[in-house]
């Protein structure tokens, strides 16, 4: 499966010329560094980002500073002219992997992005084509991103997979559908909070994502047969 690349900058006609150019990796393309912050601040699997560092509104070294926070693992190239080469040289230190001077050489940076990218594989030690390994980071998604609310279609998108063969090799891999297998996450939480906590079953369905918390009753009634007060309760009373 091939890797997948945030390209920050202004500049549509150098983004569209890098996609032409770098076929072979998905591109998800960001304007401006809030676009490209909104976009990891979602679920994703962006393994490198390549960052104009002279942009308008918000600066690219705030920019970088910015995803750190987000991801202090993700690889992240910088773009810089000649005017800024000492502030590029600062943010290389500071957190950037490499950076390269505008006009850019593709097949430098090419070069660059793949070094990276081999480095990445060999620190995860996975086979990036794998059907196990696309099933356990939808997983690792669901567990991390259970209080916003997702579906198949959303996942199936960020991985590069149609939603129908997601379905398919997810039942096969964890033996439940991928709804069911959501909720289940959903009402492990729910059972953490409502175990743990004092909050309202409205605070707690709010948390878990749900608009109406009749919803997130009704739902968890299906699963465990009790609304969550009567859950609550029975706990308590074990307890006691």
């Amino acid at each position: 499966m091939p890797y997948n690349i945030l390209l920050v900058d202004d500049d549509r006609y150098f983004r569209n010329e890098f996609k032409e150019y770098f076929s072979d990796y998905n591109v998800v393309e960001a304007e401006d560094g809030r676009k490209a912050i909104q976009i990891l601040n979602k679920i994703n699997i962006i393994d490198l980002v390549i960052l104009d560092i002279k942009m308008p509104g918000l600066q690219g070294t705030k920019v970088l500073s910015e995803i750190k926070k987000i991801n202090s693992k993700l690889y992240t190239i910088i773009l810089t002219g000649f005017s800024s080469e000492d502030r590029a040289i600062e943010a290389l230190q500071a957190h950037a992997d490499d950076y390269l001077i505008k006009p850019v050489n593709f097949i430098k940076l090419k070069a660059t992005i793949d070094n990276l990218m081999i480095d990445l594989k060999y620190q995860e030690n996975i086979d990036a084509d794998s059907n196990k390994e696309k099933i356990e980071k939808v997983k690792l998604y669901v567990e991390k991103n259970y209080t916003k609310v997702f579906n198949l279609n959303d996942i199936a998108e960020i991985i590069f997979l149609s939603p129908k063969y997601l379905s398919k090799i997810f039942k096969q891999q964890t033996g439940i559908g991928f709804n069911k297998y959501r909720i289940n996450v959903k009402i492990k939480y729910a059972e953490e909070l409502l175990t743990t906590t004092d909050y309202h079953i409205d605070q707690i369905a709010y948390k878990l994502g749900y608009k109406k918390s009749e919803s997130f009753i009704k739902v968890f009634k299906n699963y465990s047969n009790m609304t969550p007060t009567e859950y609550r309760n029975q706990i308590r009373k074990n307890n006691e």
